[in-house]
C-alpha cells in the first residue's frame, strides 16, 4: 500500500507540471497576440515595435557607412521636378506672407485710428494711450483694416515701449515700429524672391537686382540716367558685401543685410526732395547718386593709362597723395589679387578692390573698415603691432609732414601717444581687439597711414572749436 501510494503521488506530481506548462504557454500565446490587451496597451506595444525597427535600421546604416556622417545634400538640378516644386512652394509661401502685410492705405488708416482714440498729455502735449486705449484701438483697427493688423496689438508689444507714470505710451514710436516692421518684412520677401537657391544668402548679381528694383521707388534716384543704372547698382551692392560678407565668400546673409545700417542708409533716399538734404549729407551717403558719380570720377581720374585697373603709382595719387607709400604697398600685398601673368609688378587693383579700399578709408571707425586697415598695418602678419612697427609706419607720415612745411616732431613721442590712446592689454603689442575696444582705432589708423589724418588729430581742438562756431551761426 505504501509503495503504491508513493507511486501515485509521483505520477500526480509529474502530471501537474505538464498541465501547468500548457496553461502558461497558452496564456503567453494569448497575450502575445494582443487580443487580450486594451487599446492603450496595443498602441504602446506598436510604438515600441516601430521604434525598435527604426533603431535597428539606423544601426545597420551606421555599420554600413563610414564613421563620418553625411552633411552635404545636393541641391535639385534646374528644371527637375523637385526644383520646380521647391520654387512653387517658395512662391506660394512668400505670396501668403505678402498678403498678410499692411499696405500704405492700411498704415494711413491705423494712424487715423491712433490719433482719434489717444489722449493728449497736458504736460508735454504728446499723444499717448494706456493699455485700455491700446486694446480699444486694436478692435477698431481690426474692424476697419482686418485681422492682419491684430499681431501688432499684442501685450508684449505694448510692454516694449517706454511708459510714463500713468502707464501710457506715445503713439508715434508705436506707429514707427509698425512701419519699420512692415518695411523690413517686405524687404525680406523681395530679397527671398531673388534668392534662387533658397539658402538665405544673396549673391552679387541678386543684390544688384534687388537694388535695381528699388530705384523707381527711391525719390532721389528716379531721375538717374539709364546708362548709369548698372554701374550704380554695382557700386551700391558692393557696400552690402563689404559689411555683410566679412569672410569674402561672395554671398551676403539676408538676415544680416536687413539688420545692417546699409539698408537704412539706402532707404534714406526715399525723401521726396533733395533740397531737404544738404550737399554734405548727399556726399556722405554712399548710396546717393552724387556719391556714386564721385566714386566713378575718382577711379577714372586715377586710371591714367585707361586700362581699367590701378597700379601702385596711380593709387598713390588718391586723396591728393597724402597716403604713405608703405600703406599703398601693404594694401596691394593684402587686398589685391596677383595677376595671372607676370610677376609681382603686374599686380593691379581692379574696380571691386578699389571700392573696398575706399569703403575702408571712409569707414575707419567700423569693425569692418578697421579690420581691412589692420591687415595693412600688420607688416609681418603676426596679428599684432609692436613699437618697431609703429615707428616704421609713422616714418613715412613724418617725412610727408616735414615736406609739407610743418614743425619738427619726435616719432617716439607720437608712438607713446598712440600707446596711451589704445591702452593695449599687453603693454608690448597692439592687437586688432585693442584698437576696436579703445574706440579710437580709426584715429590711430589715420595717424599711421595718412599725413592729413595726423594733421587732423594734431589740430583736433581747433577743428572742434570751428565746428562749434559753425553750429552757433
Amino acid at each position: 500500500m505504501y509503495n503504491g501510494s508513493r507511486d501515485g503521488d509521483e505520477a500526480h506530481s509529474k502530471a501537474l507540471p505538464v498541465s501547468s506548462m500548457l496553461w502558461v504557454r497558452n496564456l503567453r500565446r494569448f497575450i502575445g497576440s494582443g487580443s487580450g490587451l486594451g487599446s492603450e496597451a496595443l498602441m504602446e506595444l506598436e510604438t515600441k515595435r516601430i521604434l525598435l525597427d527604426i533603431f535597428k535600421e539606423k544601426q545597420q546604416k551606421s555599420a554600413e557607412s563610414s564613421s563620418i556622417p553625411s552633411f552635404y545634400k545636393k541641391k535639385p538640378e534646374d528644371g527637375s521636378i523637385s526644383h520646380r516644386v521647391q520654387r512653387l512652394a517658395k512662391y506660394r509661401f512668400l505670396k501668403k506672407q505678402s498678403d498678410l502685410l499692411l499696405n500704405a492705405d492700411d498704415l494711413d488708416a491705423m494712424w487715423v485710428c491712433l490719433r482719434e482714440n489717444c489722449v493728449i498729455d497736458d504736460a508735454t502735449g504728446a499723444e499717448k494711450m494706456n493699455y485700455e486705449d491700446f486694446c480699444h484701438i486694436a478692435s477698431v483697427c481690426t474692424e476697419q483694416i482686418g485681422p492682419k493688423c491684430r499681431r501688432f496689438f499684442s501685450p508684449s508689444n505694448f510692454m516694449k515701449f517706454e511708459k510714463d507714470e500713468s502707464g501710457r505710451i506715445a503713439i508715434l514710436p508705436f506707429y514707427l515700429y509698425v512701419m519699420r516692421t512692415v518695411s523690413l518684412t517686405q524687404a525680406r520677401i523681395d530679397m527671398s524672391e531673388l534668392d534662387e537657391d533658397s539658402d538665405g544668402f544673396l549673391q552679387p548679381l541678386e543684390m544688384e537686382a534687388y537694388i535695381r528694383g528699388l530705384i523707381p521707388n527711391l525719390a532721389q534716384l528716379r531721375d538717374m540716367p539709364s546708362a548709369f543704372v548698372q554701374m550704380y547698382c554695382r557700386i551700391a551692392a558692393h557696400k552690402f558685401f563689404f559689411f555683410c560678407d566679412p569672410h569674402r565668400r561672395g554671398k551676403a546673409c539676408i538676415k544680416k543685410v536687413l539688420l545692417s545700417n546699409c539698408l537704412q542708409e539706402l532707404m534714406e533716399l526715399h525723401q521726396e526732395s533733395e533740397e531737404e538734404v544738404t550737399d554734405t549729407e548727399q556726399a556722405e551717403n554712399w548710396f546717393s547718386l552724387t556719391s556714386a558719380q564721385r566714386i566713378c570720377d575718382m577711379f577714372l581720374a586715377l586710371d591714367k593709362d585707361m586700362n581699367g585697373t590701378l597700379s601702385k603709382q596711380e593709387l598713390r595719387e588718391y586723396a591728393d597723395g597724402t597716403l604713405t607709400d608703405i600703406f599703398i604697398e601693404r594694401a596691394f600685398d593684402e587686398h589685391v589679387r596677383r595677376g595671372k601673368t607676370g610677376g609681382g609688378n603686374a599686380r593691379e587693383m581692379d574696380f571691386e578692390s578699389f571700392l573696398d579700399f575706399v569703403l575702408a578709408l571712409e569707414n575707419k571707425d567700423t569693425p569692418e573698415g578697421l579690420t581691412y586697415l589692420f591687415r595693412c598695418l600688420d607688416l609681418h602678419g603676426r596679428g599684432f603691432l609692436t613699437t618697431a612697427d609703429i615707428h616704421t609706419l609713422f616714418r613715412d607720415v613724418h617725412q610727408k609732414w616735414i615736406d609739407g612745411g610743418n614743425y619738427e616732431l619726435c616719432i617716439e613721442d607720437v608712438r607713446d601717444e598712440i600707446w596711451d590712446m589704445v591702452k593695449p592689454g599687453d603693454p608690448l603689442r597692439i592687437t586688432l581687439a585693442d584698437l576696436l575696444s579703445c574706440k579710437q582705432g580709426g584715429t590711430v589708423a589715420s595717424m599711421l597711414i595718412d599725413v592729413r589724418g595726423f594733421w587732423a588729430h594734431d589740430n583736433r581742438e581747433n577743428l572742434l572749436q570751428e565746428e562749434e562756431e559753425q553750429e552757433e551761426e
